[in-house]
């Protein structure tokens, strides 16, 4: 396993060591005592979600404020531009945010830390995302900051309008959103 950090130290590209042959191919998508090495303190997953979704469909960009989620994501079918903001009012990174391609082809995962807001647009015809969560989904916990917000200047490298749920289209901005201290 290979760990990459990114522009914003606590998130982490993960790339497994990819075993393939003219059969296909084996890799390890997680290991505890590696990946607890690598981020450096102890992290204990709870749950794990699976979502579809189609072309255009940008999801996010979520977090929970009561009971933060650090999640790791990746992709088994299609592509993705992942994007975490840190949203940590105290953090030297606050208001900035990572983007990196997650795909079936490229197996890379992305460790977004408790204090972030999370989203993606789907690249491909469709995308299988996957993605552990530290702690239990809380639905009044759960807050949505607007993916356009003009203040993150996110480069979603939208071509088209994205297609979005009612509440990712409502989100707030994120000079008016909860935030972490």
């Amino acid at each position: 396993m290979n760990v990459q950090p990114t522009k914003i130290p606590e998130v982490f590209i993960v790339e497994p060591q990819v075993f393939g042959d003219d059969r296909g191919f084996f890799y390890e998508s997680f290991n505890h005592k590696k990946f607890e090495s690598s981020v450096g303190r102890p992290v204990n997953f709870v749950q794990d979600n699976h979502s579809r979704s189609v072309k255009g469909v940008l999801r996010g960009l979520h977090y929970q404020i009561g009971k933060p989620q650090g999640k790791l994501v990746r992709v088994v079918s299609g592509s993705v531009l992942d994007v975490a903001v840190d949203i940590r009012r105290s953090s030297p990174f606050f208001g900035q945010w990572v983007s990196v391609e997650l795909s079936a082809e490229n197996k890379r995962q992305l460790w977004v830390p408790e204090g972030f807001a999370h989203g993606f647009l789907v690249l491909s015809e469709a995308a299988e995302f996957l993605y552990k969560t530290t702690d239990y989904y809380d639905q009044p916990s759960e807050r949505c900051i607007l993916w356009s917000d003009a203040d993150l200047m996110i480069d979603w490298n939208c071509v088209e309008s994205p297609i979005l749920s009612a509440k990712d289209a409502s989100g707030t901005s994120l000079s008016n959103a909860e935030l972490f201290e």
